[in-house]
């Protein structure tokens, strides 16, 4: 059992940071509220062990202070509705005289939304002062925000220290997060197959490094895949390129090859005349493409071999679009992929998916539920498969 399963909260307020960061419309409504109900059960076991709960996040990104399109005043009703009516306040400050007084006067049963940290900048800043000023509303401290894990923000690390070690703990999202990140980075059962997509060599190369002393075989796809055939001497035509990361992507492939990690390449891509939804589309080799055309998806041969790849995986990690599966044309890879991990995962392998995009894609083609965990943090994830120390894990861990 956790150390937060185990805790009994009965009359203690515990001071929780979530990660509220959800978009709202013009009309300040809700448009994804995937991370309130995230955080659900967390605010569900401490209110059902006769708690109170004390809740702190930011939303978006306010630049002078307050402002009221970034107000967490526009969440209230909707997280008493996923509380199943439970009575939700609010507090027009996060530090202050009204906050300490609603939450001296909560009685158990009862949540408290505090205004967005952001609105003071000594937030980001990781402040200490700002942190203490926090602290003094909460008995806990419950970190279940993992999309800001890798923060050092006042909230998020710093606000730790002003808890005893054993007043002082994950929620069960953040349980879940770390857990699952540790059962692929620390417990992978072989073969561990990393899934890596998305337009940029640059943007993965630390998870690349990283992933090369621990995966038996790395498919590379989506935009950045065209990188690696130039650097292989291929004719790529238009497609997506970093011509400074030619070199970068050669000593990978050198490195792979001395380490025995297999580094999956797409062989055959669907081209397209222009960047359109509309455009004329073929099937090239992905090394040979023509003046004019550039590759937009992993097109059949490419999807087989994937997907055999990992059909034979016991762990997965799949970070990455295959193409630009928001157009449909281009969405048929992506969407192989998903089918390939969940069947896997039927088949006994643990997959985790991260990272945004391949987390919109699971939920766009209705495979969330078929494989093993779908992780809340993009940012935070990628800096954990880099192999970083995330701040609002070692906070609470210290």
């Amino acid at each position: 059992m956790s150390k937060f399963s185990n805790y009994n909260f009965k009359d203690q307020k515990a001071l929780v940071r979530v990660d509220f960061n959800v978009p709202l419309n013009e009309n300040l409504e809700i448009t994804s509220d995937a991370r309130m109900r995230a955080a659900v059960p967390t605010i569900k076991k401490i209110l059902g062990d006769g708690g109170k709960v004390i809740l702190m996040s930011h939303l978006g990104r306010p630049k002078t202070g307050p402002e009221d399109k970034f107000s967490l005043r526009h969440l209230v009703a909707h997280l008493s509705e996923l509380l199943d009516g439970a009575p939700v306040l609010f507090a027009n400050d996060c530090i202050g005289e009204q906050a300490y007084l609603t939450a001296d006067m909560m009685r158990p049963g009862e949540v408290l939304l505090l205004e967005n940290l952001r609105f003071y900048k000594e937030e980001e800043k990781g402040d200490e002062a700002f942190a203490e000023k926090l602290a003094k509303l909460g008995d806990v401290y419950v970190n279940d925000a993992f999309g800001t894990a890798h923060r050092a923000h006042a909230s998020t690390a710093i606000i730790a220290k002003f808890f005893p070690a054993e007043k002082r703990m994950f929620g069960l999202l953040m349980e879940n997060e770390v857990n699952s990140a540790n059962k692929v980075m620390k417990e992978a059962q072989k073969p561990f197959t990393a899934i890596l997509g998305g337009a940029k060599v640059s943007d993965k190369i630390l998870i690349i490094e990283n992933l090369m002393e621990k995966a038996t075989d790395i498919i590379i796809g989506g935009g950045m895949a065209y990188t690696f055939f130039k650097a292989m001497g291929g004719q790529i035509g238009s497609s997506l390129c970093e011509e400074e990361r030619l070199d970068t992507a050669k000593d990978i492939l050198t490195k792979a090859k001395e380490k025995g990690v297999n580094i999956h390449l797409p062989v055959d891509s669907v081209v397209a005349d222009k960047f359109d939804a509309n455009a004329n589309t073929k099937v090239s080799k992905s090394d040979a493409i023509e003046e004019g055309w550039m590759g937009l998806d992993v097109a059949d041969e490419a999807r087989k071999q994937f997907g055999d790849v990992i059909k034979a995986s016991k762990t997965i990690l799949w970070n990455g679009p295959m193409g630009v599966f928001e157009m449909e044309k281009f969405q048929a890879g992506t969407k192989a992929i998903a089918e390939a991990v969940a069947e896997a995962t039927q088949n006994g392998a643990f997959s985790l998916v991260g990272g945004g995009d391949s987390v919109s894609a699971v939920n766009k083609f209705g495979f969330k539920t078929k494989v093993s965990y779908v992780s809340t943090g993009g940012g935070a994830m990628l800096e954990f498969f880099e192999g970083k120390e995330l701040p609002g894990i070692a906070a609470v861990n210290a």
